[in-house]
């Protein structure tokens, strides 16, 4: 059988040194790729930077994974020859689309100038402002895409709820 796991978090890159990511650390990733593994089937690990990873053996691909648009392609060219895909990455709802110093924008400055705003492509953000301002936009939703890709896999999906009852999150499970 073949077996996709995602695992870790994804980074959203701001510029050539920074980036935004989550504290995920992948061991859930790291434990179901192991049992797959030990069972005798072939897996496919996506894994954030930091993930925690299994023992690599001949039955384990890892590919590294950045942010949310790597993640989509890689999963949009392997999830089409899957069985199983088990999606336990923490993917960033957000990533950014550009950040700069506030002395950038008027005093009074609005919606329009916030989204229309495009600075100049640097390799790294200058430090010297005592205030940035960082716009994001949404990420797609990867899970979403899934079944798209492979009518027939079969898919488990996590998602992450911090402050609720046991009741609501037997609900959404």
């Amino acid at each position: 059988m073949k077996v996709l796991i995602t695992s870790g978090g994804t980074t959203e890159p701001i510029d050539n040194v920074r980036g935004i990511s989550n504290f995920a650390t992948g061991s859930l990733g790291k434990v179901t790729a192991e049992k797959f593994l030990n069972a005798g089937h072939e897996v496919y690990l996506l894994a954030g930077l930091q993930a925690k990873l299994p023992e690599f053996t001949d039955r384990l691909t890892y590919i590294p994974i950045e942010g949310t648009h790597d993640l989509y392609e890689q999963m949009k060219n392997l999830v089409p020859d899957m069985d199983v895909v088990i999606h336990s990455m923490a993917v960033s709802d957000y990533r950014p689309i550009y950040m700069t110093g506030l002395e950038n924008f008027t005093d009074k400055f609005s919606k329009e100038e916030l989204l229309n705003f495009r600075p100049e492509k640097v390799g790294k953000i200058s430090s010297k402002s005592d205030y940035q301002i960082m716009l994001l936009e949404k990420t797609p939703k990867i899970i979403s895409y899934i079944k798209e890709w492979n009518p027939n896999v079969l898919l488990f999906g996590f998602k992450l709820l911090v402050g609720v009852e046991k009741s609501e999150l037997l609900s959404v499970a």
